[in-house]
């Protein structure tokens, strides 16, 4: 089994395991305390002159306890819980539900014997009271009288994906582990955040491949968005009100995924994003950067309009991960399955995500955080994969090298005899230091040669000639087909072999058809420092073989003075 497919069998199976796990947060329970949490459910009742708390608490069968919130609209509201038997213990109550972007709300706990405790929270105050998890949560008196019903008074909510959102009762002791745990668990993204911030910052110093930056910069991105959205910024600044906490949530969640997608886009082969693919992420990327910079500079003024626009935007842009997963797979892109394993389980959370902005999907306290789950888990893959990625960019990098070099040699040799051609022998003999010798070489009546036995014969007498030279000669010893029948060779004149053992090599050597092939050859050494030291030393050894030729060929001729 190839890598190729190791690597999609094991996405198919996380695809399968992602797709398990997002369905089992989606069906988990609303509350976030893990002992003994009440899950309050309520009704609702839009506000109206001459509304009071006391009177509602005692017409309950007023409130609507059928219709979703989401269908009230914007406005004040009333909501009510169910009827409740709640006995003092000895820790203190804590009433705790999910921030939403709201002026303010006040909660009214009614006990049994009559008394009623009035708590209200408006967007400045709610940020010393956020803890991780972007969860309010507000500490009850103690009472020694059971409670009985809680009754809650919203004010200017635009009632963007809810009016309230799990709302639940549970102890101090309880709420104290939820926010240990969430803790833990926040600690540990941030450092995941931070090695991944580091180690990718440095493999895109060193090799600056173009998906990293975007990497880098989706997880700072997706870091500010859990540090704004868990109530963790509130830590370090206890003044920030709530709705520009939510503010911050929108552009650093929108930045996201703009520079998730670009960094798909880079991640993938160039063929993968068609133009149509293209045009749609750059659309529906900029519809969520819009989005989200309308909302951060305009607030409430036109808050509905923008996140509309977000909402359609932000869902349509993460959605574009299916049709560009299936290009890649009909492309046959080498990196369809490495991704889908690193991806799959942020990809199906951020998909559970949109269906919760859409309102398909209810809130629930782990989808909300689910930023920590998809980040845990990609970040135990997102390193094999890019890893994997940089292994096939450096092979397809030193395959393209392997290439230049192997046209670079093809370019310096006889494509017949495998010996050095005349441009590449000029280039590495002149500027040699020490004296040279020059031979040159052609082989007596190739005419006749060709003629006797045909041209694919004479080809390979000139490639056995060519072997015969090559292995007579020393290893420093340069040896280049001038065309035709000549050969030359530069020898350093301290290791100089004899012509005339080069003439034996060449009759002893085995021709086609048994033939016998003998070669004139002219000689003379001296300097090889420049060009025109080969001039010289070619004119004398050419003169030299010329004088072997005339005087019966299969011999050499070589000049005794030193060429100057």
């Amino acid at each position: 089994m190839g890598p190729r497919t190791t690597f999609e069998l094991l996405a198919r199976w996380l695809w399968r395991g992602a797709l398990l796990l997002g369905l089992a947060v989606a069906a988990a329970p609303a509350s976030a305390a893990p002992a003994d949490p009440i899950a309050l459910k309520t009704c609702i009742l839009r506000d109206a002159p001459g509304l009071d708390a006391r009177t509602l608490l005692r017409e309950p069968g007023r409130f609507d306890c059928t219709t979703p919130q989401r269908d009230f609209g914007a406005g004040d509201f009333w909501l009510i819980s169910q009827p409740l038997n709640v006995s003092a213990v000895e820790s203190r109550y804590v009433l705790r539900m999910a921030s939403v972007w709201q002026h303010a709300v006040t909660a009214h706990v009614l006990f049994a014997d009559g008394a009623m405790v009035s708590i209200r929270t408006d967007a400045s105050q709610a940020s010393h009271h956020v803890q991780l998890g972007g969860i309010i949560e507000r500490i009850l008196p103690h009472h020694a009288a059971p409670i009985v019903r809680v009754l809650w008074h919203t004010e200017g909510s635009p009632n963007l994906r809810g009016l309230l959102l799990a709302p639940t009762l549970t102890t101090t002791t309880s709420a104290g582990l939820v926010n240990v745990r969430m803790a833990a668990a926040y600690g540990a993204f941030g450092g995941l955040v931070l090695a991944l911030l580091i180690y990718n910052l440095a493999l895109w110093r060193v090799l600056r491949y173009p998906f990293l930056p975007f990497y880098c910069l989706m997880l700072l991105a997706l870091g500010g968005y859990a540090y704004a959205s868990s109530g963790a910024i509130s830590l370090a600044f206890p003044d920030i009100s709530n709705t520009m906490r939510m503010r911050i949530n929108y552009v650093t969640l929108g930045l996201g995924g703009v520079s998730a997608m670009a960094f798909v886009r880079c991640f993938f082969e160039p063929r993968v994003f068609t133009r149509r693919l293209t045009f749609l992420a750059n659309a529906a990327g900029a519809g969520v950067m819009i989005a989200a910079l309308g909302i951060a500079l305009t607030g409430e003024w036109q808050l509905p309009f923008f996140d509309a626009l977000y909402s359609v935007a932000f869902p349509a842009l993460i959605s574009l991960i299916v049709p560009v997963l299936y290009s890649a797979w009909r492309r046959g892109s080498e990196y369809l399955g490495l991704f889908a394993l690193a991806w799959g389980l942020p990809i199906v959370l951020a998909l559970l995500r949109c269906a919760n902005i859409l309102g398909f999907v209810p809130y629930r306290f782990w989808l909300d955080n689910s930023t920590l789950v998809a980040m845990a888990v990609e970040s135990v893959t997102s390193s094999l994969a890019i890893a994997y990625r940089i292994q096939q960019i450096s092979r397809d990098r030193d395959l393209a090298r392997e290439q230049e070099l192997a046209a670079r040699v093809l370019a310096d040799i006889d494509p017949l005899t495998g010996l050095l051609n005349r441009r590449a022998f000029l280039a590495r003999a002149i500027g040699r230091e020490e004296e040279q010798v020059l031979l040159l070489a052609d082989i007596d009546h190739f005419k006749l040669v060709n003629d006797t036995i045909g041209h694919d014969g004479g080809d390979e007498v000139l490639r056995v000639v060519a072997r015969t030279l090559r292995q007579a000669v020393p290893l420093e010893a340069l040896v280049a087909r001038f065309g035709g029948e000549e050969f030359a060779i530069v020898v350093p004149a301290s290791q100089a072999i004899e012509a005339e053992t080069v003439l034996a090599r060449l009759r002893g050597a085995r021709m086609p058809f048994d033939l016998t092939v003998t070669a004139s050859i002219g000689v003379t050494r001296g300097a090889l420092t420049r060009e025109s030291d080969w001039k010289a030393l070619y004119r004398a050894a050419d003169a030299a073989l010329f004088d072997a030729k005339k005087a019966g060929r299969d011999r050499a001729r070589g000049q005794i003075r030193r060429v100057a």
